[in-house]
């Protein structure tokens, strides 16, 4: 009898070990490459930097325009950004786990789409500050953002959740992707959400820059200082660009190599494609965030201690972002 009960014990047990699948990797996998360097040291950097943004964000009450709930929703889904690359490294070289290797996919995926969401509505709210001046940062405004990131999160969530629904390629290599284990399908409608964000993000700053050159205008003749105008407007138009351009150099290869390639392709290159993407995690609170007068002066008074808390209810500046 007792036999038997060790017999049952050892069968749960192995049972309880195969659904959660969780065992150490084999000697030869965990040796570290160049990528899983850089992976897990960019996961590292991008958690750093934007959680001292989500901090000083939520830490002042002067931030709290929609321009920073924008900013707010980029830094925290590039954080889980962060968060998903060092899973993803746990999944890949310290343990095994189904679980685990779903769960970081699904992560990096809902944070990166969130992340590129974000990026799309600060720009549309740049664009609409400027077109309607008066009545924007009223209350309405704030109810509106806050309803558009709800559904940007929730639509992002989805996305991510999609691998642990089942539509995974974990038991059907056919269908892999360049990036284990998403469909090619999958991955193919990630790609071209983001190529469509981006053509909208091209004409909502192709207009943008128009009505700052238009502005810029009138006020230098009203003012007769037409070259220092002309000045200014370029250094914003600059901006502008070097934003976009920034945005569209890190997210293109991998769009284009995900909708061309296939889990066959070698992993050299997914690799060499995704080091950019994870680059504009990086990039993105030094462009959004830290540039910004207003972060920059509640982080000096968390480092320093001796600013005078002065909250500035102007706080809807899009030239800052």
């Amino acid at each position: 009898m007792a036999l038997n009960n060790s017999e049952v014990g050892l069968e749960v047990i192995m049972a309880v070990d195969q659904l959660l699948e969780l065992t150490p990797k084999p000697l030869e996998a965990t040796v570290m490459t160049p990528w899983d360097v850089a992976m897990c040291i960019s996961g590292a950097l991008i958690c750093c930097e934007n959680a001292i943004v989500v901090a000083t964000i939520f830490s002042s009450s002067s931030l709290r325009a929609p321009m920073f709930l924008l900013i707010a929703s980029l830094a925290w889904a590039d954080f889980l950004a962060g968060v998903g690359l060092l899973l993803h490294f746990l999944s890949r070289r310290c343990v095994y786990s189904e679980a685990l290797e779903l769960g970081s996919v699904g992560l990096l995926v809902s944070a990166l789409s969130a992340s590129v969401f974000s990026l799309l509505g600060i720009t549309l709210d740049r664009f609409l500050s400027l077109h309607r001046a008066l009545t924007y940062g009223s209350g309405r405004t704030h109810m509106q953002t806050s309803c558009a990131l709800a559904v940007v999160w929730t639509l992002a969530g989805l996305q991510g959740a999609l691998p642990a629904m089942g539509w995974n390629c974990l038991h059907d290599g056919e269908s892999c992707s360049v990036l284990h284990p998403l469909t090619r399908v999958h991955l193919a409608t990630l790609c071209i959400g983001f190529l469509l964000t981006l053509a909208l993000m091209l004409q909502l700053n192709a207009r943008i820059c128009r009505v700052v050159l238009r502005h810029s205008h009138q006020i230098a003749l009203q003012r007769h200082t037409l070259p220092s105008a002309r000045t200014h407007t370029r250094r914003r138009v600059h901006t502008l660009a070097l934003i976009l351009a920034t945005f569209t150099s890190c997210w293109m290869p991998f769009a284009l190599y995900g909708l061309l390639a296939d889990g066959s392709s070698p992993a050299l290159y997914t690799y060499a494609t995704l080091v950019p993407v994870t680059g504009n995690s990086m990039l993105n609170p030094l462009i959004y965030a830290y540039r910004n007068t207003h972060i920059q002066r509640v982080l000096r008074q968390a480092c320093c201690c001796c600013l005078p808390n002065t909250p500035n209810k102007n706080t809807h500046t899009p030239s800052d972002v």
